[in-house]
């Protein structure tokens, strides 16, 4: 309890034996968290086991494994059933260091901030914690491409330290988000589209063998999420039905491709070909031979 506010931790946990302890330790360790929420996602070590140990935790276990983004749907969900008032996520794998949740608290508590992030970068916190460098590379360009087209001046858009208030996550449509990582990215798109403000508090990282990652391939496939998020949000920014003019005009110049390879074929074969060069002008009648 902070400021006469309820304060949830939730903690979307995969195969976190080795550190959900530890975090949860240092989690309790300030006084002021008055529940944990432990939400796992199918782990296959003794994650759930542990968790269940532990006093004030309340502990969710998902069948099957459903993705990051439906382990925070999940969170986020039974955060506010429970009435809580400041729901703060951390990863169980140690990564961030739980000593920030007082300073992030208090930023959602007092009214300055909505959502607060727990920044890797700021500081320099993700390489002197040992951070991949191909990671931190991506990292840096991705928030570059967002922040130009989502027109905001975050540090990252990828920590998963955050803290937000209760009525904030209220006004967010988070069912509609992907299921998988670039959850992440689309929910502070829709908070900066709501005209919300993000502090951003330093935060240094830990990279261990223990600590949970996503692979290379997965990497790849979060990148073009991410990007394809904010361009979204640029479009919309360019006012209604700009996407839907945009996927229009993408699957009209696939239509002009074919016209095209039909012409050329016709050219190709000579004038007994007229026919070809009718149908594709019929396909894309503004079409030029």
């Amino acid at each position: 309890m902070l400021n006469g506010q309820k304060i949830v931790v939730v903690m979307p946990a995969y195969n976190a034996a080795r550190t959900l302890r530890q975090t949860y330790d240092e989690v309790m360790a300030h006084g002021i968290v008055d529940l944990v929420i432990v939400v796992d996602d199918a782990s296959h070590d003794e994650t759930v086991a542990i968790a269940r140990t532990l006093p004030n935790v309340q502990v969710e276990v998902h069948p099957e494994n459903r993705g990051y983004g439906a382990n925070q749907k999940t969170c986020y969900r039974l955060a506010l059933a429970a009435g809580a008032d400041i729901i703060i996520m951390i990863h169980p794998d140690y990564q961030y260091t739980p000593q920030l949740i007082p300073a992030m608290a208090a930023l959602v508590a007092s009214g300055l901030y909505p959502c607060v992030l727990g920044s890797r970068i700021l500081g320099g916190g993700a390489l002197r914690g040992g951070m991949p460098w191909w990671k931190y590379v991506s990292n840096r360009f991705l928030t570059f491409v967002e922040n130009f087209l989502i027109g905001a001046k975050l540090s990252e858009y990828h920590t998963g330290y955050r803290a937000f208030s209760r009525q904030l996550l209220e006004r967010l449509p988070l069912q509609t988000n992907s299921n998988d990582f670039v959850f992440d990215n689309q929910i502070l798109a829709q908070i900066i589209a709501l005209g919300c403000a993000i502090g951003e508090v330093t935060c240094p990282a830990r990279y261990m063998p223990e600590a949970s990652s996503i692979n290379f391939r997965r990497s790849v496939r979060y990148g073009l999420g991410c990007l394809a998020t904010a361009l979204r949000f640029r479009l919309g920014a360019l006012g209604p039905g700009a996407a839907d003019r945009l996927t229009r005009a993408i699957q009209s110049r696939r239509r002009l491709s074919a016209a095209e390879s039909n012409i050329l074929l016709a050219r190709r074969n000579g004038r007994g070909s007229r026919l070809a060069a009718r149908s594709a002008h019929a396909q894309c009648p503004g079409f030029q031979t």
